[in-house]
């Protein structure tokens, strides 16, 4: 996400971003808990399959709030983050409830969840064309996540298993990342409205 200029904003914009630039410090929260539990997941076997349910349920809820943070944020497409954060929510809940059964589904699904995914990444890289010069790198993600998607639905159910710890791991690990690159950018984001404001 690039950093609009805060003199294009009304001041009641300005006001609303100043607002939500001062939690910027709570993405870096929620990236250091993506990355260790992408350590956790990246640490496990085949045996532990069982808590992945539990696992990929809180990266489902924590997923699903960030989707109504950034709907709350954004002045385009509130839709899309508030019905995608509804879904992760849903589906997050659930798997918490029901993680056995949760991990199993996973698996023998992993390919469709993949082109989901990849479906999820096509929207929101177009979403964000107009304010993220780096929007194609989304739309890269999007299309190598496909592929995967298309490889992994011919895999048989432990090869889907591990692939699924592999993914669930890495996924994390990259959600935390970009959970510090958009906090940084939110201060940065919040200090130059504040400097305009000022003036």
């Amino acid at each position: 996400m690039s950093t609009p200029d805060p003199s294009s904003l009304d001041p009641s914009a300005r006001q609303a971003v100043a607002g939500v630039a001062k939690w910027w410090w709570l993405l870096l929260i929620t990236g250091a808990l993506w990355l260790v539990i992408g350590g956790i997941v990246l640490q496990m076997d085949a045996q532990s399959l069982a808590t992945v349910g539990y696992l990929v349920g809180f990266m489902l809820i924590f997923t699903g709030i960030e989707q109504f943070m950034v709907a709350s944020a954004v002045s385009g497409w509130k839709w899309v983050w508030i019905l995608f954060g509804v879904f992760f929510l849903v589906g997050g809940i659930w798997a918490v409830a029901n993680p056995i059964g949760t991990t199993a589904a996973l698996a023998s699904s992993l390919g469709l969840l993949f082109v989901l995914i990849a479906i999820f990444w096509f929207v929101e890289a177009f979403a964000s064309k107009g304010s993220n010069p780096l929007w194609w790198l989304t739309l890269l993600s999007a299309f190598i996540m496909l592929g995967m998607g298309i490889w992994v639905g011919s895999q048989g159910l432990l090869a889907k298993g591990i692939t699924l710890l592999v993914f669930a791991g890495f996924w994390a690990i990259m959600h935390g990342i970009g959970d510090f690159i958009r906090a940084f950018q939110l201060k940065k984001l919040g200090a130059l409205v504040e400097a305009k404001t000022a003036a």
